[in-house]
């Protein structure tokens, strides 16, 4: 189906002057190059299109832009103090018990210590648990099947937070 006028969210979003909208960008994703790179093929006519960009994007990121797009998300079970987005993708582990806290600390802290970076998960919708659940099996993986897979749990996340700022009425 193809709709002749762009949503009222990506239209403000594809508006917004260069700045602004490399900010917006940035919060999305910490990587300097993907923000560049989304920034420079605006406009966008659909969000999927944009969803599609952000994809293309993480696929060919390099070691140091994952390495940059990583350092901008707390470790789970820590959201950033004040930051209302990594509160709300780690919803899951709100109110979960001091014991899954104290596991959680353990495992990322092993984890980060294994592949030098935080655990990373597309955190939404999930439980403590199966957020403790995957550290434990993801914490066996080879270094390079791990990367791949932190790289697809960015570009889920991308996706979700892009969402918020297109389709934002």
């Amino acid at each position: 189906m193809t709709s002749t006028s762009t949503p009222p969210g990506l239209a403000r979003f594809n508006a917004l002057e260069e700045h602004a909208a490399f900010a917006a960008l940035h919060e999305a994703c910490a990587s300097t190059a993907w923000a560049e790179a989304l920034l420079a093929a605006r406009p966008y006519a659909t969000p999927d299109d944009l969803y599609a960009a952000s994809d293309a994007e993480m696929a060919e990121l390099s070691a140091e832009g994952l390495a940059e797009a990583m350092a901008g998300h707390p470790p789970i079970g820590r959201p950033k103090p004040g930051d209302p987005t990594s509160a709300r993708e780690q919803r899951g582990m709100a109110g979960v018990s001091e014991e899954l806290k104290a596991e959680m600390l353990e495992l990322n802290l092993a984890y980060q210590e294994k592949f030098g970076h935080v655990f990373l998960i597309c955190a939404t919708g999930r439980t403590g648990e199966q957020m403790r659940d995957a550290v434990k099996e993801r914490i066996g993986n080879a270094p390079e099947r791990e990367r791949e897979i932190v790289r697809t749990e960015l570009g889920k996340i991308n996706r979700i937070r892009l969402a918020r700022i297109v389709e934002e009425d």
